[in-house]
């Protein structure tokens, strides 16, 4: 029962350092904002820009975003550019950042690696930020549809899938005959494929898989990785995983170097009870990209279910390793520590599951002679 309740919880994102997010963030600010070296007049500007970027998001995380969703099913945040907080140069800095546009996408690349960094909350925090800031931005919407599924929250998840066909200028015709989504019982379409969805009770879900799939047969195109990707993920919620697995590898077709993906269709594979199949995404994904915590946790998850407890542990390891590194290292996983206490519970081992228990990392590093 907890290993099914363990393998339940696979995502289906990925991880990376903050850190990296953070150098990507300064790279942009300091060649987009300053190009002629005008931060050389003010040394002080980008130092005081990114402590109040911090500064923001810490207020944002304190917020309950679970709650007060705004007529578009997003959590309002409540920001001014011009708060007193520079002087008037580097305020008008900071306000050119944000007239140019580089804000959303801060705040977009913030977003997806909070998400792969195995911090699904903040992730949805900060994708929100940016689809405030930028709302057709089909990249964070359909992030954002992700961590809203990794985290349970099945209509949001619709709503900006919804959202994302609403916004894309390929698909967004499909809606011209349709009224506004809103979750009411909707007459099944003649010749529609899809089954009732028991789990959800949630005709809002039948409504935009049919969306996607009308997307889909009227894509003459070629096949479409994006709107694979949300096929995917709304197949995930109706659990016909293997219809999602069909969806990742598809959009995999055309994308074959896209770790996210690779993850993704692992996620589905091991919600499919195909757990050796799993870790052959997984792998795939971590070969790619070798420091995603988010693949990490989900390759030990699926250790686990394979009864290969041992190896899950080393997983787990490492990405708790990973987390330390990076500058959110405050912030470990309860996820990871939770499911590294499950296997070396399973492994007989009540001495090192109560260094799990008070987080002491390097102890089960020595313990397992993993000297990283």
């Amino acid at each position: 029962m907890v290993i099914e309740t363990v393998k339940r919880s696979v995502s289906l994102s990925l991880s990376l350092s903050l850190s990296l997010c953070m150098v990507t963030f300064y790279m942009v600010f300091q060649y987009w904002l300053c190009p002629e070296g005008l931060l050389n007049c003010l040394p002080q500007s980008d130092t005081e820009f990114w402590d109040k970027m911090q500064a923001e998001w810490e207020e944002l995380a304190r917020r309950n975003w679970l709650e007060d969703a705004d007529s578009e099913g997003l959590v309002p945040l409540n920001f001014s550019p011009t708060e007193k907080v520079f002087s008037t140069n580097q305020n008008a800095l900071h306000q050119w950042f944000y007239t140019m546009g580089w804000a959303p996408l801060a705040w977009q690349v913030l977003g997806t690696t909070q998400a792969e960094n195995e911090n699904e909350q903040a992730a949805i925090v900060c994708l929100q930020r940016c689809l405030e800031l930028h709302p057709n931005n089909l990249k964070a919407l359909m992030a954002l549809a992700v961590s809203l599924t990794n985290t349970g929250q099945q209509p949001e998840a619709c709503e900006a899938l919804h959202r994302w066909i609403r916004y894309n200028p390929r698909y967004r015709h499909l809606l011209q005959d349709r009224s506004p989504l809103d979750g009411s019982p909707l007459p099944r379409r003649r010749g529609s494929s899809i089954s009732p969805i028991s789990t959800l009770g949630c005709s809002q879900l039948v409504e935009v898989l049919e969306l996607y799939q009308e997307a889909m047969q009227q894509n003459t195109e070629g096949v479409d990785p994006d709107l694979q990707t949300g096929l995917g993920v709304l197949f995930n919620l109706s659990s016909e995983f293997d219809k999602a697995v069909d969806a990742f590898n598809a959009a995999l077709s055309v994308r074959p170097e896209d770790y996210l993906l690779w993850n993704r269709l692992g996620a589905t594979l091991a919600n499919g009870d195909r757990s050796e199949e799993a870790v052959e995404a997984y792998t795939r994904a971590l070969e790619l990209q070798p420091g995603f915590i988010r693949s990490r946790y989900n390759l030990g998850i699926s250790c686990i279910n394979l009864g290969a407890h041992r190896e899950a542990v080393s997983n787990f390891l490492t990405a708790l390793h990973q987390q330390r590194k990076s500058r959110s290292h405050q912030v470990m996983s309860s996820n990871i520590w939770a499911a590294l206490r499950i296997a070396l519970s399973l492994m007989n081992q009540p001495e090192l599951f109560q260094a799990a228990t008070v987080g002491d990392l390097d102890l089960l590093m020595r313990a397992f002679n993993m000297d990283m």
